[in-house]
């Protein structure tokens, strides 16, 4: 999914309606020119946005990925090698040298805002 509209002062970009994404999985969108990951946590009634690229596979796969927690982290594990990044933070589980982007969301009148990756 391509984004819309940009706030160029405040950095945020209006990506998609919340409806546009699947409860607990995650969907890729296309921020200026950048792939972001996101993931919409029904159970916290919160949409989490991560790069999409998989810095082990040097893949955009990471939408694809499966959601799910380890102890008390929310994490996607990766669907190539199964590495678990940590939605919140973007470290990694298994690897603490690796950590990948996230981006600040919020969802505004039943759209998702997120945080220009460019800015």
């Amino acid at each position: 999914m391509k984004t819309q509209m940009v706030n160029e002062l405040s950095g945020e970009v209006d990506v998609c309606a919340l409806t546009d994404i699947i409860e607990d999985a995650g969907t890729a969108a296309l921020v200026n020119d950048m792939q972001i990951a996101l993931f919409y946590i029904k159970k916290l009634d919160q949409v989490l946005a991560i790069s999409n690229y998989d810095p082990f596979s040097e893949a955009n796969v990471l939408s694809r990925g499966i959601i799910g927690s380890l102890g008390e982290q929310l994490v996607v594990a990766s669907p190539i090698y199964k590495q678990h990044f940590n939605l919140v933070t973007g470290q990694c589980v298994e690897d603490e040298k690796v950590s990948i982007a996230v981006y600040p969301t919020k969802i505004v009148q039943g759209r998702v805002v997120v945080m220009d990756p460019c800015a």
